[in-house]
């Protein structure tokens, strides 16, 4: 790579990570659908034909920072159920509680739905998966599950972030216990079983894991 093109490459990342973090910080102070690209250049100091030139609107800058979120998660199963794998976690559960730049976006309606739908593209067909093939659910019931537990994750953030709330370890253990327990009643327990908590994070969600 020639010392332009790594140049060129910086800013690139430099600009667009300026658009991003204004973005989220416009989000502190307003709703989604309330921001616009020209807020963005005036405060990022960058004119329009700039922004257009990375990103073809606000929702296209959404799209981005979510990914950002998205990348690294894991579901709910993997969890639960890998107890031995390293940086297991909800998916956008702990990520918010650990990455606080994200918050405002739980808290914004429109965004919230656009975000459940993301982490479903990334992990429903994986956790559904798993919990067909170990249980007698049927590909609809085990789509509720997912879906409710959830839109349950993303109500507990919620309700955390609005109360000020830190207590999230203990509160991560209670709802543990709680999913754990209403999988459990579903699994079909056989010698299959006993490997199954060792064997499924590795042959179901080979892309998931990050």
């Amino acid at each position: 790579m020639s010392e332009k093109t790594s140049k060129q490459d910086r800013r690139t990342r430099y600009t667009r990570q300026s658009i991003k973090e204004t973005f989220l910080e416009l989000l502190k102070q307003k709703n989604f659908t309330k921001i616009t690209v020209t807020e963005i250049c005036k405060i990022s100091e960058i004119n329009r034909g700039t922004f257009y030139l990375h990103y073809y609107d606000i929702h296209d800058v959404l799209e981005d920072i979510l990914n950002d979120i998205t990348q690294d998660m894991k579901t709910t199963v993997e969890h639960l159920f890998c107890p031995n794998q390293k940086n297991c976690s909800y998916p956008f559960c702990q990520k918010i509680q650990m990455e606080t730049k994200y918050r405002s976006l739980f808290l914004d309606d429109t965004i919230a739905s656009i975000l459940l739908e993301k982490i479903a593209e990334n992990t429903k067909e994986g956790y559904v998966t798993w919990l067909m093939s170990h249980s007698l659910l049927t590909f609809e019931q085990a789509e509720s599950v997912f879906y409710f537990q959830m839109n349950g994750c993303l109500s507990i953030n919620r309700l955390m972030l609005r109360n000020h709330c830190n207590d999230w370890k203990q509160i991560q253990t209670t709802i543990d216990k709680f999913i754990k327990a209403g999988l459990e009643s579903f699994l079909i327990h056989d010698q299959r079983e006993e490997n199954a908590s060792d064997n499924f994070c590795s042959k179901i969600f080979p892309t998931v894991t990050g």
